[in-house]
């Protein structure tokens, strides 16, 4: 071994130690956000959510009741925005508040967001904002560092494949945020599962830096897995949504039939958008990524062409790609028909994304085939 050869191995390790370092200090940053969004749910005021809540149950009950074409009044809702947190008012008229425009949809405001419009829940949503995204910087650079100790694309095996996965999770979002999207309430779960996915890539998937076999040496690991990558982030803040779409159609529900949820869902539930803005937002993320998704099948078909000598051999892990995109192309096709909205099509969502995540984990680790990562 020459001196070159030694001294570049030995660069390659501390780079590799560095992003170990710069790893473990993301997950850090990201606890300190996880406490910080715990008190954003805690210590926000909920007081005047809850008489929102009062008044639509109010109000549908007034109006079912009412004989003679009378009407009982009640406090309409209007929503402001202050600082990026939604409040809810109470305004001078008092016009009935609807709870249903028509069959299949509710006339409801989104909820004020985790903070619930009180200054100092505002004030821990923002610092566990500003930790996110100072932990997204640091992991980015893990991965970055990571990439430089292996000189390739850090996607070699599924530890590499983790911490870029929650790098771009993150990522994403943080520019949803950087959009003015109502989604800082997705805050509390994603760094939940960044946490739980970061701490099982450094204990169980962990893998020292490695060289790639050589027919994976080409310029398509760059583009296929990069945006599978992506797909799988936001295919996963979707289910979020989807997730939370499913308990708040449910609950609305429940005040619009008169019933009284407990304390706590009416605390969280509360502060979530409105049902149908949650349903609205998956089927957005879910149809923006389909074609990507499909993108990065074929882009694996060809460089499997030119890798193995085939475009299509029923590997697991392209059959189980091709079970994903099917059951996504399902979802669409099921939320564009009239009789699968709702609570149908979210189910269907929630399945496609069992299939992603079982190709993600379940092939590349149970499973043997071309694309297994048996080894991690």
């Amino acid at each position: 071994m020459t001196h070159a050869t030694t001294v570049a191995a030995a660069t390659n390790e501390n780079l590799a130690h560095v992003s170990n370092v710069l790893i473990y200090s993301a997950m850090a940053v990201y606890l300190l956000a996880f406490f910080a969004l715990m008190a954003e749910w805690l210590f926000g005021s909920r007081s005047k959510v809850a008489r929102t809540a009062a008044a639509l149950t109010t109000a549908g009950a007034a109006g079912e009741g009412a004989e003679g074409g009378a009407k009982a009044s009640a406090p309409a809702v209007t929503v402001r925005s202050q600082g990026g947190t939604a409040t809810l008012e109470r305004p001078k008229a008092a016009p009935a508040v609807v709870t249903r425009a028509a069959a299949g949809s509710r006339d409801v405001p989104d909820g004020p967001g985790a903070a619930a419009g009180d200054e100092q829940g505002d004030l821990y949503g923002r610092i566990a904002v500003s930790l996110i995204g100072l932990g997204f910087l640091v992991e980015a650079a893990g991965v970055v560092t990571r990439a430089l100790s292996v000189e390739r694309a850090p996607w070699g095996n599924m530890y590499e494949f983790n911490i870029t996965f929650s790098t771009v999770a993150v990522g994403v979002f943080l520019t949803l945020l950087a959009l003015k999207k109502n989604v800082r309430w997705i805050g509390l779960p994603l760094i939940t599962t960044i946490l739980l996915d970061l701490g099982l890539a450094v204990t169980v998937l962990y893998t020292d830096s490695d060289q790639l076999v050589p027919a994976l040496h080409s310029y398509w690991l760059w583009i296929h897995v990069s945006t599978a990558i992506f797909c799988g982030a936001a295919f996963y803040v979707g289910a979020v949504s989807t997730a939370a779409y499913l308990f708040k159609d449910s609950y609305e529900a429940k005040l619009q039939r008169g019933g009284t949820p407990g304390r706590f869902a009416t605390s969280v539930m509360e502060r979530l958008p409105a049902s149908a803005s949650l349903d609205k937002f998956t089927y957005r993320m879910n149809a923006a990524i389909f074609p990507l998704w499909t993108f990065t099948i074929i882009a694996g078909a060809i460089w499997a062409g030119d890798a193995w000598g085939r475009y299509w051999g029923w590997d697991p892990k392209e059959v189980w790609s091709f079970i994903t995109w099917v059951a996504y192309a399902g979802y669409l096709h099921a939320r564009a028909t009239a009789g699968w909205k709702g609570r149908k099509a979210a189910y269907l969502a929630l399945i496609a994304f069992g299939c992603w995540l079982f190709n993600y984990y379940g092939v590349n680790i149970f499973v043997s085939g071309k694309h297994s990562y048996a080894g991690v």
